[in-house]
């Protein structure tokens, strides 16, 4: 990655993308090795995203981690992921391993919708008809069928 300038005049060192449980972050794998070969504190990572995310519940949240030259940083937490979102709406623990054949239960449409609403901000549209038919696809690589 080339070094780049950002507006604050520090240098990028390296962009981090995680997927961690919301409040419960710790310096073990995955956050320990992702963040620890840029030399980044764990603990001020892991304190700042447990209490940004502590009231989200157990779902896995994405977060981009900005990393700089002199080892700080800052990061950006997105909306839950849509796959967990649905398994959290069947009450189950995985998605189907043979989708196209077994199928692990079903969603309404207004769950679906639901869903669609909530990952609006992170989807690339802005039509929540184009945002369900998102959700429905991967509700369909689960083993999920929405009816």
């Amino acid at each position: 990655m080339a070094t780049q300038t950002t507006k604050k005049g520090k240098k990028l060192k390296a962009l981090v993308k995680l997927n961690l449980q919301a409040g419960k972050a710790t310096p073990a794998p995955p956050v320990g090795p992702a963040l620890g070969q840029h030399g980044v504190p764990l603990m001020d990572f892991c304190k700042e995203f447990n209490a940004r995310t502590s009231k989200m519940g157990d779902d896995l949240i994405p977060v981009v981690i900005t990393v700089y030259e002199d080892r700080s940083f800052t990061f950006i937490t997105k909306s839950p992921i849509t796959s967990s979102l649905i398994l959290k709406a069947l009450k189950k623990e995985k998605g189907s391993a043979i989708p196209n054949k077994d199928k692990i239960g079903s969603i309404t449409k207004t769950q679906a919708e639901e869903i669609a609403k909530l990952k609006m901000d992170d989807l690339n549209t802005i039509n929540l008809e184009q945002a369900l038919k998102i959700v429905e696809g991967t509700a369909r690589s689960m083993g999920v069928e929405v009816k």
